[in-house]
């Protein structure tokens, strides 16, 4: 498109093709006793890889999506690769956010970026190219550090968490109100002893001219009183009358002063999130290393955890119990632990060893009820609930050891074979009559390592119904067949190579 507004950089425009891998339950490190139907997933592998493992089956179905993605930012950390080049950490981004982005709720699924200095303005320039900046949200600033920093040139004391949605309207209308801190809430107070507790007087006056809304009023001094030039009464005089009955109208502290209607601190809900998340609110960095510690011990800390009260917010706002949750990024697993005392459903991902030495370990506590940290007291979490554990499984085709050719991974059985291609081919893998799987009620999939011939084509073609259509997939195939129009067939692997990266680009 011309005259288009993007970022570009090298190998921006090179083809990136995943292979949809299958996820093996490894029910050894599962940890279902306690709820045998959880749907919550820990998975260990490449996060791209198990992105695209979920696509199919959880598009359109996560409420909430929260990563804390490497920052490249030049630091040795043990976990990850975290000193990319530009165009490099670009690369690694896109295709996940690519993802990411399908897997939201198409209503009110939000997406929240924990991100530094060093790219915000290249995420930030991204994400408005992949979702589009009419989706853009916010662009909240956590204050990480509540002391100060004295080693740079002007100390460091915030990240930042973008917020995008895929509906900004809907997620408006749809997000939840944050608690109000007591600093917020020392406003309302209780001067008269009121047996419902603290309150504050509000302006009983809106902007505007409207005739119903224009009458007088009388304090108790017998002084009338009139809205204010430009404005009118916030509500009708009958609306007013049931208020001074309610003794829900307050006339300052001397009974001759201008109408305030009353609220109680019991009735507020809450208040409207701000893009200002003091450490008071939401923790630091040095409470979410106390948070691991107290896991792990001082001897296991991973480098840069975010603290539960963090992503207890983020939580909070954007989705309600029973939602789903994921994190591609999952780092010690505080997503997952707070989603768990939340009372959301989730999905995490990881892809280092710290999948077992951390994250299991973390969950592991938190369903026993032995993490006291965190949010366990406001939570009142005792435990309970569980996760299935995930390996991604190997390539569908690997290179063969003497030719240079490709060849079905010996590791898969014939039914992991015929889940492996529905996925990517996007057929939904369910194994009926002769057919492995279908991608709509007339679209139906056949895989087999057999023969297929002419004869084999019309057996298979009298279990389709008018208007219905098949693809099958063969190791070896009669070359020179006349197939029915409604019937397409691809060999394995030759057709596969094109649809996906596997290990190498031999053809």
């Amino acid at each position: 498109m011309a005259n288009k507004l993007e970022l570009t950089w090298y190998g921006k425009d090179e083809p990136i093709r995943v292979e949809p891998r299958l996820l093996i339950e490894n029910t050894e490190l599962s940890n279902t006793a306690a709820d045998p139907e959880t749907q919550n997933m820990l998975i260990h592998g490449d996060n791209l890889l198990a992105l695209k493992a979920l696509e199919s089956k959880f598009a359109g179905q996560v409420k909430c999506i929260y990563i804390d993605p490497p920052y490249n930012t030049g630091s040795a950390f043990e976990h990850y690769d975290d000193n990319l080049e530009h165009s490099i950490w670009l690369n690694l981004m896109r295709p996940r956010l690519e993802i990411l982005w399908n897997l939201l709720d198409g209503t009110v699924g939000s997406l929240w970026i924990s991100i530094d200095d060093s790219e915000q303005a290249y995420m930030r320039v991204l994400c408005d190219e992949l979702f589009g900046r009419h989706n853009f949200v916010a662009q909240n600033v956590w204050q990480k550090r509540y002391s100060r920093e004295n080693r740079e040139a002007i100390g460091d004391a915030h990240e930042y968490i973008i917020v995008y949605a895929k509906n900004p309207a809907r997620f408006k209308e749809s997000r939840n109100l944050v608690p109000m801190s007591e600093e917020q809430a020392k406003v309302y107070k209780n001067p008269n002893n009121d047996p419902k507790g603290r309150w504050r007087g509000v302006p009983m006056t809106a902007q505007g001219y409207r005739p119903n809304q224009m009458y007088p009023i009388t304090d108790p001094k017998g002084n009338i009183h009139y809205p204010p030039e430009g404005r009118c009464w916030s509500t009708v005089e009958s609306e007013f009358k049931k208020l001074l009955e309610q003794g829900r109208i307050y006339f300052g502290k001397n009974n001759d002063s201008q109408p305030s209607t009353i609220r109680y601190l019991s009735e507020v809900p809450g208040v409207v999130p701000w893009t200002w998340w003091p450490c008071e609110e939401v923790g630091h960095t040095d409470s979410s290393k106390k948070e691991i510690m107290a896991i792990f011990g001082k001897d296991n800390i991973f480098a840069t955890p975010k603290p539960e009260e963090l992503i207890q917010r983020i939580i909070h706002i954007a989705s309600n119990p029973g939602d789903l949750v994921l994190d591609s990024f999952l780092g010690s697993g505080t997503t997952a632990a707070v989603a768990q005392k939340m009372g959301r459903r989730w999905i995490g991902v990881e892809m280092g060893n710290h999948a077992y030495t951390h994250c299991k370990v973390r969950m592991d506590k938190v369903i026993a009820g032995e993490d006291p940290g965190g949010i366990t007291k406001a939570q009142n979490w005792q435990g309970g609930g569980g996760y299935h554990f995930y390996e991604l499984a190997p390539s569908l085709l690997v290179k063969n050891n003497k030719l240079p050719i490709y060849q079905i991974n010996p590791t898969y059985t014939f039914n992991m074979l015929c889940e492996a291609i529905c996925k990517i081919e996007g057929f939904k893998y369910k194994p009926q009559d002769v057919f492995h799987g279908h991608s709509s009620e007339k679209r139906f999939i056949h895989v087999t390592t057999e023969f297929v011939n002419a004869e084999y084509v019309r057996s298979l073609s009298q279990h389709l119904d008018e208007g219905q259509s098949l693809l099958i997939y063969a190791t070896k195939i009669q070359s020179d067949m006349m197939l029915p129009e409604n019937i397409e067939v691809k060999k394995i692997p030759k057709d596969l190579l094109d649809k996906c990266n596997f290990e190498s680009e031999v053809r």
